[in-house]
């Protein structure tokens, strides 16, 4: 849907995850959206070169997001936001499920 103003599919979908979700990884987004995740850290890279996104490690994990200082920071993820409510109901609720911690033992599903 976007991906004209970005530059290519996966810019678009590294943005749609960023904006709801607020923080994330490269190989979690490429998990969520199935693809390689050397794709997906490309992008990332690009971004963060470009100053849209910052990153920070967390242990051995690089994750990334929007950087506070990018003077269009609040209008980029309400476009990511206002155009994720159009697309398809599985996708939202994939993008807006955000499980981080481990289910507790014996908990029923």
């Amino acid at each position: 849907m976007l991906e004209s103003l970005v530059g290519s599919t996966n810019a678009e979908r590294v943005l749609l995850f960023l904006a709801a979700r607020d923080k994330g990884y490269a190989r979690e987004i490429a998990q969520l959206f199935e693809v390689a995740p050397s794709q997906v850290q490309r992008v990332l890279d690009r971004m963060e070169r470009d100053g849209l996104l910052v990153s920070g490690e967390i242990g051995r994990t690089r994750v990334y997001e929007f950087n506070p200082r990018f003077p269009f920071r609040d209008q980029v993820k309400a476009l990511f936001l206002d155009a994720l409510a159009r697309y398809p109901e599985s996708l939202q609720e994939k993008l807006t499920k955000n499980r981080r911690r481990p289910r507790r033992k014996g908990k029923p599903l």
